[in-house]
């Protein structure tokens, strides 16, 4: 692989992480600082390595710099008719690419267009002792073993520097609807469910207050079959509504800030019964992501044994005391894998140390 000059600043601070015995704290554009575990060691940006280096809309694929912003990235994309089909929040004007894909996140449309491992097709990084390595391609195709690409959805950057991503668009939906339904939390998780298994152009779904909001996207005529078929209420939401959701500025997290409350992510089955777990809850991806703004009531291990016992797992997403851990206990088996997989990428362990698990 051809050596890039841009790189070899961040090559030669790896090795001299590794040299000193220094962690070192990956950073892109910050806006997600708050996830995870303790930041520790000295930082080392990667803002600047920006840049969208190839786009094919015809290919529905496109390569860029993990720098790059999303703002830009989603710019070209729509411009030419096309998206992120993961629908990525931002938190913040700085967001970039690579935080996109190192914290693993997906937004509204998750469920009903795919995960942000899902529109993976390569990424290029650097590991724990300065390597550049590619995985993947700039294709769409089948992939013959591991997709080591994937491992990188989430990793917060402990497995290696993400500096090159490329990735599946999807065309822009020609037609958008916002249906809204006054009913019980009971109601919203079935109702959600029902319509899961049927031929419906849903692609977001919140529940809060009582009201559950749909988005329908798709062609024209699918939308408006829909909306006569499931006999709700078609109302004027804007897309700032659905951004305000993926960005966490909607008024449940906004509360939560206020409040200085804890925010727990609770990903369960879609039809897990709802529990009331102390706090206001939010319900996305029809019924398979849960927001807990907690309460004095709340009880740490009742909300991780609650979230295993429904099929997921909890994360203490945003909160000021993070000492009883962010992340839902490993089990053995699991915890054995994420060590060798941390070994061989990052083995003097100098990479995020501690933001997924204090031990790695």
């Amino acid at each position: 692989m051809i050596v890039e000059p841009a790189l070899e600043p961040l090559q030669a601070r790896i090795r001299k992480a590794v040299t000193d015995g220094t962690p070192l704290r990956v950073r892109g554009g910050g806006t997600k600082d708050f996830y995870g575990g303790p930041h520790l060691g000295d930082v080392l940006e990667t803002g600047s390595y920006a840049g969208i280096v190839d786009y094919q809309p015809t290919e529905l694929v496109i390569t860029a710099r993990a720098g790059t912003s999303l703002a830009a990235i989603e710019a070209a994309m729509s411009a030419r008719g096309q998206m992120l089909g993961f629908e990525p929040p931002h938190y913040g004007e700085g967001a970039t690419l690579g935080g996109a894909i190192a914290s693993g996140l997906s937004g509204p449309r998750r469920p009903y267009a795919g995960a942000v491992r899902d529109f993976l097709l390569g990424v290029r990084i650097l590991d724990g002792i300065g390597q550049d390595l590619a995985f993947g391609g700039r294709v769409m195709k089948n992939v013959a073993g591991f997709d080591v690409s994937r491992l990188m959805a989430g990793a917060l950057g402990t497995l290696g520097i993400i500096t090159e991503v490329s990735l599946k668009c999807l065309p822009c939906p020609k037609a958008q609807a916002t249906l809204a339904f006054e009913c019980s939390v009971g109601d919203a998780i079935r109702l959600a469910s029902e319509w899961g298994t049927k031929p419906l152009p849903v692609s977001a779904t919140c529940f809060h207050q009582g009201v559950l909001r749909v988005r329908l996207s798709g062609a024209g005529p699918a939308v408006d079959a829909a909306i006569v078929r499931m006999h709700g209420e078609t109302i004027a939401v804007a897309d700032d509504y659905w951004a305000s959701l993926r960005d966490h500025v909607h008024i449940f997290f906004a509360d939560a800030r206020a409040a200085k409350a804890p925010l727990w992510r609770l990903s369960v089955k879609a039809t897990a019964p709802y529990a009331d777990l102390g706090g206001a809850q939010l319900i996305e991806w029809g019924g398979a992501l849960r927001w807990l703004a907690a309460s004095a009531a709340t009880e740490p291990q009742r909300v991780r044994e609650w979230s295993a016992a429904n099929g997921g797992h909890a994360t203490l997403f945003h909160a000021t005391d993070k000492s009883g851990g962010v992340f839902q206990p490993l089990t053995t088996t699991t915890h054995a894998l994420h060590a060798r997989l941390k070994s061989a990428f990052d083995p003097h362990g100098v990479l995020n140390r501690g933001r997924l698990y204090p031990e790695f």
